[in-house]
């Protein structure tokens, strides 16, 4: 298969990681996941991973709880090394040559976030995880994704959820939902979609950054979304063409 997007962000959800339990790391997804990514090295690509937490704590969840928004996104943050850790394993376990890059430096476990070394580690075939967010509160993993995707020039930003795409409404609670092959910036804006926050858009607006939301739970995806397959909802500008 041709490769469209020779470098991507994979940007999964800290739920995602939880397979059916109901928190924590479910190591049978650990290694479905790392099976995944490895069916797109085989094809030359080169990807970055951001990992959210919402697996073991939610940062915002922490604040409306009367927890100090700051204290609880950095606590958030933490979490995200946590299982950016577990998925390194995972990767190495399979064979793959990985390294964590923390946005808040911690020597003893990971490497600090640097750029052009990131860069370099994916031009030598290692897949690099992008842990700790952006390293300051306020901030999503979304956004993190994005940033990360522009910093390391990116050409795909592949979103991995339990969900098949971009819908009108919750396709769970309504069976009338309507999923999107193809929207805007502007459209996730103004009709308020679930993509990811709006700090996110609108980074990846900025700099035309194509966002592909799928479901990481049907096998062969993500490959195919890096070959330029139509498997989920794709995010691009008006002038952008759809995927062929």
């Amino acid at each position: 298969m041709s490769v469209k997007y020779p470098r991507v962000l994979l940007k999964f959800s800290g739920e995602v990681l939880m397979g059916p339990d109901a928190y924590g790391i479910n190591t049978d997804v650990l290694r479905y996941v790392a099976e995944e990514v490895r069916a797109v090295i085989a094809l030359g690509v080169q990807p970055g991973i951001v990992i959210g937490a919402g697996n073991i704590f939610r940062g915002v969840a922490g604040a409306a709880k009367g927890m100090d928004r700051t204290t609880a996104d950095n606590m958030g943050m933490l979490a995200t090394v946590m299982n950016s850790l577990a998925l390194q394993d995972a990767l190495e376990h399979a064979g793959i040559f990985t390294r964590v890059m923390s946005a808040i430096p911690m020597h003893s476990v990971c490497e600090p976030y640097i750029r052009r070394r990131a860069t370099r580690h994916l031009e030598k075939g290692r897949v690099v995880i992008f842990a700790a967010g952006t390293g300051n509160p306020y901030f999503t993993t979304d956004t993190a994704g994005v940033l990360r995707a522009l910093e390391i020039d990116a050409n795909l930003i592949i979103k991995a959820t339990k969900v098949d795409g971009v819908y009108d409404k919750d396709p769970v609670r309504f069976a009338d939902a309507v999923r999107y092959e193809r929207l805007t910036y502007d459209e996730v804006l103004t009709k308020s979609l679930q993509v990811m926050d709006a700090a996110g858009i609108a980074l990846a607006r900025a700099d035309n950054m194509p966002i592909m939301v799928l479901n990481m739970n049907v096998a062969g995806n993500i490959r195919r979304a890096v070959c330029g397959e139509r498997v989920g909802t794709l995010v691009v500008a008006d002038e952008v063409p759809v995927c062929d």
